[in-house]
């Protein structure tokens, strides 16, 4: 075929380094490929699955790619069927799941009908939560971390006997996983960590059902194998034999999902696993910048359990990583709409900048800058509004009976919060009258002192700016003493909280009347439904927002860092080094989504408390010195 055909049909080899050449042309056996950021990992999978099939002679439909996403899957297939002029192959391309998901399918003959909704997920844990009779206010927060820790339980295949959660009592745990197996089981249906679980029992049990597998998938590509948990790995080795044709392509660097049960170790100890294993380093960037290659890497060498590598660029310089420290987030993130204007003049495309958070609750702030300048912006991860938040409208509630309402829902979302010991059966009217709150309470003087005080602080709050009005609420009523005994109850920090308080009592500054703080409250969460709604068309030209987690994958011009403080990142759950190491690489995958520009800032004050620079940043400063 002439040069200009391939052309045409799009099959120009590439010019491969000599790492990922010998990654390529690998034929039989395992081996392992450590993938640094921007070193064309999806090339060397796409041309390593053609050169089995055109230079070895392998059967294609004895080829199997496993990635972590449908979406990542998806891509993969499309580049590898275009690699091979958009002729028909039988390879197959899908998630840990889809591929399990099909044994079970063989055996069990299960259908997407056996597969639990996630609106349903949710239905039954409400359902169990409210026959244990749980005194929760945030039950949805609830679901989802009991979600995400059954979801860890199965994937590690724990014995829950040995097992200490995280978000409950260990008798309320144990409880809510039972019943919530149960009755996946009374209505024939299986979870996604079941389909792994199930699928690994049945290859346990039954030989000659593996066997049938293992001839099928001869030849194993793994992406992002950094990301695998133990009961994915567990399968995949049994699928991999007798002749552990197993090819991982991953970076232990940027494992970052330790809460869904992803384990670098399982990476770091592949060799001793597979001692015959071939290992190969995809150490050039093609992405980023010298300085950004650079300065991420004075970062994640602090890790101690990691494979050491060197990541080198051929790309130039660049500009300088630009660290820089605020009086506090306000002056941050001026200067963050300062500088994407400027951008923006200079002919920029708003869609090549990223700002990058920690957590999706970060952006709240400079989200309503973006508003008060008509900066175009896009959510990968939908923000969550913090007047939605419980404590918000407990807080609202106060401000609308301060305000001169009498409804009965308002007062019971504040009657004990703190605690009045009021009960609710004295709210047995649509509008409340505190003269029958007192008769009810006619014999018993100390609660005529306490309905007296309360009284009195809604005199009080009536006068108040909504800043003023929160900070009494909180030191006054002694509202964050009902926080302290709910954390305590709930198994959670009441620092989380606490933040949400700070940050509602920050956001309150601007207003001076209660009125116009619910004028502004309706539309912020209109601009976020308008986001939501955005997102799922195609955007504008828009600056993305985006969490470390989200960011994954992903590759921008202009990178911003933002609220890179200690506490932060790392995170203040972050107590064992194992965490901090996460951290750390969660920072590294933040870092090196930058290909031109990196802009690393912090705040001296957030929430009117001092704040001090992330160890991250610290570590970058004094590599510099």
């Amino acid at each position: 075929m002439s040069k200009e055909k391939e052309k045409q049909c799009g099959r120009v080899e590439p010019q491969f380094h000599s790492a990922q050449l010998q990654a390529v042309e690998h034929n039989k056996g395992p081996m392992m490929v450590l993938a640094g950021p921007g070193s064309g990992k999806t090339l060397v999978i796409t041309h390593r699955t053609k050169t089995l099939i055109e230079k070895y002679g392998v059967n294609p439909a004895k080829i199997l790619v496993i990635t972590f996403t449908k979406a990542a899957a998806g891509v993969m297939q499309e580049r590898f069927h275009k690699l091979m002029g958009n002729r028909k192959v039988p390879v197959r391309f899908g998630t840990f799941h889809a591929v399990f998901f099909s044994i079970l399918k063989y055996a069990y003959n299960y259908n997407a009908n056996n597969i639990i909704r996630d609106s349903e997920k949710k239905k039954i844990l409400q359902e169990i939560i409210e026959n244990l009779e749980l005194d929760l206010e945030d039950v949805n927060d609830f679901i989802q971390d009991m979600e995400s820790e059954i979801s860890l339980v199965k994937g590690e295949m724990i014995d829950l006997k040995n097992y200490f959660p995280m978000n409950a009592a260990k008798d309320v745990f144990q409880r809510i996983y039972y019943k919530y197996n149960e009755s996946l089981q009374r209505r024939n249906l299986i979870d996604f960590d079941d389909m792994l679980v199930y699928c690994y029992e049945l290859l346990k049990e039954r030989k000659d059902i593996l066997k049938l597998w293992q001839n099928q998938f001869e030849y194993i590509l793994i992406d992002e194998f950094q990301d695998i948990n133990k009961v994915q790995y567990d399968i995949i080795q049994m699928l991999a034999k007798p002749q552990d044709n197993l090819f991982i392509v991953g970076d232990d660097d940027q494992s970052i999902y330790r809460f869904r049960g992803a384990k670098p170790d399982i990476m770091l100890q592949f060799q001793q696993i597979y001692p015959k294993a071939k290992r190969v380093l995809l150490d050039v960037n093609y992405r980023s910048t010298q300085c950004i290659v650079e300065t991420a890497s004075s970062v994640i060498k602090n890790n101690k359990k990691r494979f050491e590598k060197k990541i080198r660029t051929e790309n130039n310089r660049g500009k300088e990583v630009e660290i820089q420290e605020f009086e506090n987030t306000k002056k941050q993130n001026e200067l963050v709409v300062q500088m994407i204007k400027e951008y923006q003049s200079k002919g920029i495309h708003l869609s090549n900048i990223a700002i990058l958070f920690r957590t999706n609750t970060q952006p709240r702030a400079l989200v309503s800058k973006f508003m008060e300048y008509n900066l175009p912006f896009c959510m990968k991860e939908q923000i969550p509004n913090i007047y939605e938040h419980w404590i918000a409208k407990n807080i609202m509630a106060y401000f609308k009976i301060a305000m001169g309402s009498r409804e009965r829902g308002l007062f019971l979302q504040i009657a004990n919060r703190p605690k009045r010991y009021l009960s609710r059966q004295v709210f047995d009217t649509q509008e409340v009258s505190f003269d029958r709150l007192h008769a009810f309470y006619s014999e018993k003087k100390w609660m005529q002192d306490r309905l007296q005080k309360l009284e009195e602080d809604i005199e009080i709050l009536r006068t108040m700016t909504p800043y003023a009005a929160v900070n009494y609420i909180r030191k006054g009523i002694d509202y964050d003493s009902f926080i302290q005994e709910y954390a305590e109850y709930r198994h959670i920090k009441a620092e989380d909280m606490y933040e949400i308080l700070d940050e509602l009592q920050d956001m309150a500054k601007p207003f001076r009347t209660y009125g116009e703080w619910f004028s502004h409250v309706e539309e912020y969460a209109k601009e976020l439904e308008e986001q939501v709604a955005k997102n799922k068309n195609v955007v504008e030209d828009a600056v993305t927002f985006v969490t470390m987690h989200g960011s994954k994958g992903l590759e921008y011009d202009i990178v911003f860092i933002l609220d890179a403080n200690e506490g932060i990142v790392p995170h203040q759950k972050a107590i064992l080094e194992e965490d901090i190491e996460e951290e750390r690489r969660m920072f590294y995958v933040a870092m090196t989504r930058a290909k031109k520009e990196l802009n690393i800032f912090f705040s001296k004050e957030r929430f009117n408390k001092d704040m001090s620079m992330s160890r991250f940043v610290a570590e970058i400063i004094s590599e510099e010195e």
